[in-house]
């Protein structure tokens, strides 16, 4: 587990792996949030909310989606406290891109051939989109991960040298002009990305950035941040419903009625906020610990595989998204939903990784091959001679 002082951490579930165990099990669940919120907005669980009744079904999918909803940004602050204190790895970056090739490609053709993604549907942009994920926005988690990862030679070094008052200000700015002015005007901004850029990972990276380095008073113990979690997204919920009514009386805002469940509203980054704090007190058994950080760096496969364009509105009717008609049969299937697609994820990670360890064997008897990984480990080291890797 890791105990965390004045925003610094120390990791004591071993002292061979840099890897904190109870970060590693919140991408875990963060991960498995993400399939929940998949499996009810694609699988239309989630009810009109400018109907007239919502019913017992569509309200707890409601509820569920907000406590949910800090899946994504959770998964940012993850990434943004590693690589606040991380060099810049061109190797990194060519393994995610032949990672993401792996399953934008080798997914979708094999959702074609098999008949989830039917041929006579298929359009030339979905096959750019297979071909080029990255600027084709297959994945848009990724493709912002991707363009953040460009900026850390510029930015990691940066925030490392700022100091309290300065990161202070400059993350004030960034949240003002990015969350907090879409979340109390009650008008949509032209320049509101929803959360789905480069931008806002930004800002949660210097969110991240700033707890690593200097604590944070909302999230300064276990008891503040379930506190902040939950009060967070109960918050959510009820700014939803209040909108809803006021659409309902009088027909107005409904272009925001859903805006406290875009991910750069306030309350869905405080919400984040709240749930990584807890996971930064809790204490994860060291036997628990070992198996989470041997899984845990799969998870990202978990997503690719559930989110390629040949099969992402296609799995939840696996399991009876359209035939749900209880609370009871929503908690039960939205559970082994959640289970299954998380396993398969990882497993089919687990397996690509061996096939491209086979291949770099392979590969490797090759001299332009062994050039070429010669040349990206010298970048890596000309990177590492400024940082500090982690």
């Amino acid at each position: 587990m890791t105990k965390v002082t004045n925003g610094k951490e120390k990791n004591t579930v071993s002292s061979k792996s840099p890897r904190m165990a109870n970060l590693e099990l919140l991408r875990c669940v963060a991960m498995m949030m993400v399939v929940v919120l998949h499996y009810l907005g694609k699988g239309n669980l989630l009810a009109d909310l400018t109907g007239a009744e919502l019913g017992s079904v569509g309200t707890a999918a409601w509820i569920m989606e907000a406590f949910c909803i800090v899946a994504v940004n959770a998964y940012m602050l993850i990434s943004g406290y590693f690589l606040s204190t991380s060099h810049f790895k061109l190797s990194r970056l060519i393994k995610l891109y032949l990672q993401l090739w792996f399953y934008s490609v080798g997914i979708g053709v094999l959702g074609i051939v098999t008949g989830i993604f039917p041929m006579e549907q298929v359009e030339t942009h979905d096959l750019l989109t297979m071909i080029f994920p990255v600027f084709m926005d297959h994945y848009w988690f990724v493709s912002a991960y991707v363009f953040l990862y460009l900026f850390l030679p510029f930015i990691g070094g940066t925030v490392q040298r700022m100091s309290k008052k300065q990161l202070q200000v400059a993350l004030g700015l960034l949240v003002l002009a990015f969350s907090l002015l879409k979340s109390v005007l009650p008008i949509r901004l032209e320049l509101d990305g929803l959360g789905y850029d480069c931008i806002w990972y930004l800002c949660v990276f210097f969110t991240a950035a700033y707890i690593r380095r200097f604590g944070c008073g909302i999230v300064k113990n276990l008891k503040r941040s379930v506190g902040l979690y939950v009060l967070a997204c109960l918050a959510i919920w009820g700014l939803t419903m209040g909108l809803r009514q006021v659409y309902l009386h009088t027909g107005s805002l409904g272009r925001i009625i859903k805006v406290a469940f875009e991910y750069n509203h306030i309350l869905p980054y405080l919400a984040a906020t709240g749930l990584f704090g807890i996971f930064l007190y809790i204490k994860v058994p060291e036997g628990l610990g070992r198996f989470i950080n041997r899984i845990a760096p799969y998870t990202l496969g978990v997503y690719l595989l559930h989110e390629n364009i040949a099969v992402r509105y296609a799995w939840q009717n696996w399991f009876y998204a359209e035939s749900i008609n209880s609370v009871v049969g929503l908690l039960l299937w939205t559970l082994i939903a959640v289970v299954v697609v998380f396993a398969a994820g990882i497993l089919v990670d687990m397996l690509r990784e061996l096939i491209m360890k086979i291949l770099h064997v392979l590969f490797n008897k090759v001299g332009i091959y062994r050039k070429a990984v010669m040349w990206v480990e010298n970048v890596d080291k000309s990177f590492a001679r400024d940082g500090q890797e982690i």
